[in-house]
């Protein structure tokens, strides 16, 4: 029998579940080392006295992404969990008395649009028909790219494509053209924050994420989005692939140009081909030696970084009132908090929130009489991170909470884990303790991201740090992308 191409993976974060199931579906002899106890890198989960939490990602956007990845494998989304569309999608909190709930119908939103300011309907069907181009173009031809080179985006069809997809314009300016009422245009550029830059430095390409917002919905996987981790594992040991746990990667050992071993602290693994899917600057400036780093320690620091972000998982011993499952809080100077993560980085003075309470949804993730819920405040990656600076911000957190929903709950904590900077760094390798990876500025998209691509011949690089970029969907489509490289090279082998 021939012998099967050996390949290894470095994290079973998305983006390295998928390109390990495809691998394996392509005929090679797969193992993923994986440094924590189990799959999904940042979105593990967590469990606690019959709490359920989702550690990481909360928001299920993109569900075509999803199914697009289950169907490579004659499976689909409803194989492993029940999706609920939720409506309202989400809440918005401007102040105690000042709330917009955002529908999951366009006939709903239309209506809302129109109530706030009246003939901004016209304009919104106008922006989200700019919006579903740039979805349709983005997401269908370039996020697939490699990005090896520029060289890729020299096509005619492209470049008419990219005036239109407005690369050069930026989101602020483009939402504020079309409309004048606030909180619509708040609730238009709340959906780049998942990309890690202010709206004035985000380009206007991705108002695509408001047609996946606004037009494709806000979805949760029954059980938790877990769920999503749980499935990809499952497709990839379908297809053969070996996982190995509680496993890190301390070097890998070149010779010839080539990703020989990879070193572990229990054993090494020879293999043909590498992928990296822990933190890039961790491998590239921590596991390679100098010659075979793809950037300096000066490019890194350099790079514009995504927030991280400071995490409270509260186990309640009641129910709440008045709140939904996604509940943002912009009582707050929205570009004040974002100086605070971009310009001058520093803890945030007076920080704009997020509440995510899935028991409202899914009763169980939560006991009986119980309520599951997590806190996230964005904030600057690399800030001095401690015990009383986390308790400073929790008491900050429950005083606004109870004042803008009314909801006490000072005394019916069971139990609440705090996460942040210094934990991101301890289970992730994270650079700088950043949560999201780096944000999407129009100098950081496409082929200007670090490159899958590395001085190495046989290691490729995927995952948030690279192309396409952080979220969960482009970690999945990144994992795709690296596979399809592999496999080219294989055929060329």
């Amino acid at each position: 029998m021939e012998k099967k191409p050996t390949v290894t993976i470095i994290g079973a974060g998305f983006a390295g579940l998928a390109a390990a199931a495809l691998l394996a579906k392509d005929g090679c002899d797969v193992t993923v080392i994986e440094k924590n106890e189990m799959a999904g890198g940042r979105a593990r989960s967590w469990q606690k006295d019959g709490f359920l939490f989702d550690m990481g990602p909360s928001w299920y956007w993109m569900p075509d992404v999803f199914e697009n990845y289950y169907n490579l494998f004659g499976k689909t989304a409803s194989d492993f969990y029940t999706l609920e569309r939720l409506n309202p999608s989400y809440r918005i909190y401007f102040g105690k008395q000042d709330t917009i709930d955002v529908p999951a119908t366009l006939e709903d939103l239309y209506a809302l649009f129109e109530k706030l300011e009246p003939g901004s309907s016209k304009n919104l069907k106008h922006f989200l028909d700019q919006a579903k181009y740039k979805y349709d173009v983005g997401m269908n031809e370039y996020v697939f790219k490699p990005s090896h080179s520029v060289m890729e985006y020299f096509d005619p069809r492209l470049a008419i494509s990219g005036i239109k997809l407005q690369l050069l314009g930026n989101m602020r300016k483009h939402v504020h053209h079309l409309f004048k009422n606030d909180w619509l245009r708040k609730l238009l550029e709340f959906p780049v924050l998942f990309l890690g830059a202010t709206p004035q430095n985000t380009p206007a390409l991705y108002s695509l994420m408001n047609y996946a917002d606004l037009v494709l919905g806000t979805w949760y996987p029954m059980g938790g989005m877990h769920k999503i981790v749980t499935a990809m594992q499952h497709i990839a040991e379908s297809e053969g692939v070996k996982f190995i746990f509680n496993t890190e990667v301390t070097k890998i050992e070149v010779k010839n140009n080539l990703a020989e071993y990879v070193v572990t602290n229990r054993g090494s693994f020879k293999s043909d081909f590498v992928v990296g899917n822990a933190d890039y600057h961790h491998i590239d400036q921590h596991l390679f030696d100098k010659p075979y780093r793809n950037y300096s320690e000066k490019y890194w620091n350099e790079r514009t970084m995504a927030p991280s972000c400071l995490l409270f998982y509260v186990g309640l011993n009641k129910k709440l009132n008045n709140i939904l499952h996604h509940n943002l809080f912009f009582d707050e100077d929205f570009d004040q908090h974002a100086e605070e993560i971009y310009t001058n980085p520093q803890w945030p003075s007076k920080p704009l929130f997020y509440a995510c309470c899935p028991s409202v949804t899914d009763p169980g993730v939560a006991p009986e009489g119980c309520e599951n819920l997590f806190f996230l405040i964005p904030v600057a990656p690399d800030l001095a991170d401690n015990e009383s600076k986390r308790e400073e911000y929790f008491n900050l957190l429950i005083e606004r909470f109870k004042d803008l929903t009314g909801n006490d709950i000072a005394d019916n904590i069971l139990f609440k884990r705090s996460y942040a900077m210094n934990d991101f760094v301890a289970d992730y390798h994270a650079f700088k303790g950043n949560a999201y990876g780096l944000a999407n500025t129009l100098k950081q998209t496409a082929f200007l991201k670090p490159k899958m691509k590395s001085k190495v011949t046989n290691f490729l690089y995927t995952g948030q740090l690279t192309v396409p970029g952080p979220g969960v969907p482009p970690a999945i489509i990144s994992g795709q992308v690296v596979a399809k490289e592999i496999k080219k090279k294989l055929k060329k082998a």
